[in-house]
């Protein structure tokens, strides 16, 4: 970020979409503009998730239907990795494949066991436009995994089927946030 500053510091926090708002289940357009508005959107970003207590968030979780998304998350040795990717690609997502627990912002207060790789690779763009590759492994291979999924349209209930689908249509239904949106 800008100086060494502590990212989301200068940002406001935004609403957080749910599951079921047409935004989170469409692909993010591309990001052309690497401009100041970019910019207040990373910081937006940032502050959004630290007031969430997230590990990772995507554009399209405050509404925002571009292709970027922040992460201030562990791998599984409690090494701290902080940044943000702008017009990421998933180029790597290899090694063992483990089912854990996965929870996302949009679907608050609920979690479940998915299967993803533990070694990603995700290229893409910095917000002023330098590229950059960003490697995880562990859990933070799962959080790049999850939100480059946010940015094509999915999230993890779309990884899961039958029983364990079941169940977490279930619990969404009587979550205190969920506005009878429909399944995913």
């Amino acid at each position: 970020m800008r100086n060494g500053s502590i990212p989301g510091t200068r940002g406001r926090v935004r609403p957080l979409t749910l599951l079921g708002s047409p935004v989170l289940h469409e692909p993010c357009g591309e990001v052309s503009d690497f401009g100041p508005r970019l910019a207040t959107l990373v910081e937006d970003l940032f502050a959004t998730m630290y007031a969430h207590e997230g590990v990772g968030l995507a554009a399209n979780q405050v509404g925002v239907p571009l292709s970027v998304f922040v992460y201030d998350c562990p791998d599984d040795e409690e090494v701290r990795h902080l940044g943000h990717v702008v017009n990421p690609r998933l180029v790597a997502a290899d090694g063992l494949v483990f089912r854990g627990p996965e929870g996302c912002l949009s679907l608050p207060g609920l979690e479940a066991g998915v299967e993803r790789h533990d070694h990603a690779v995700v290229e893409g763009f910095t917000m002023t436009g330098d590229p950059i590759t960003v490697h995880g492994t562990g859990f933070f291979a799962r959080c790049l995994q999850h939100e480059t999924d946010h940015l094509e349209g999915k999230v993890y209930a779309d990884h899961l089927t039958g029983r364990r689908h079941r169940k977490l249509m279930r619990q969404v239904a009587r979550s205190s946030w969920h506005r009878g949106s429909g399944p995913t």
